[in-house]
């Protein structure tokens, strides 16, 4: 077998060098794990529904429910539904994570669907929704044996 000129080897060497960097070059290394539209997301929801509050009939129409309705659920619910923030991110607010879960049941919107409107990622909703509606359950008991004792 003949051997390798320096030459040759070096020239190899940068081009197999030059292929490496041209790889690397089109993987770009992410700066965030979140898609762009759903960086503020918490934001967006909290804004929907403040938009949605001054209008008492557009609030009614998208969680089928008046806003006085609304409160009183979110009072009930609030307290086990109530998320905390991280360094890392602010957390969902209940009256968004009702919001959504309101939705979810008043429309049958999918994940994805609700995904767009609130800006939260599905598999974020895929939790907020059967946790929300685990306390609607636990808190309407509640609400329901204290009625029964009154009458």
């Amino acid at each position: 077998m003949p051997a390798i000129s320096v030459e040759v080897a070096t020239a190899a060497s940068v081009f197999y060098l030059a292929l490496l960097l041209k790889s690397r070059k089109g993987k770009k290394k992410r700066k965030t794990w979140v898609r762009k539209f759903l960086e503020k997301g918490s934001v967006h929801g909290k804004l929907l529904l403040e938009d949605l509050r001054l209008d008492g009939a557009g609030f009614i129409n998208f969680l089928r429910m008046s806003t006085s309705d609304f409160e009183i659920l979110l009072r009930m619910v609030a307290p086990k539904i109530s998320r905390r923030n991280t360094k890392y991110r602010k957390a969902i607010t209940p009256d968004i994570r009702l919001a959504i879960t309101l939705r979810y049941l008043a429309s049958g919107d999918s994940f994805t669907s609700l995904m767009y409107t609130f800006r939260i990622s599905k598999q974020t909703i895929s939790t907020v929704v059967p946790e929300v509606c685990e306390a609607l359950i636990s808190a309407l008991k509640g609400y329901i044996k204290v009625s029964k004792q009154k009458l």
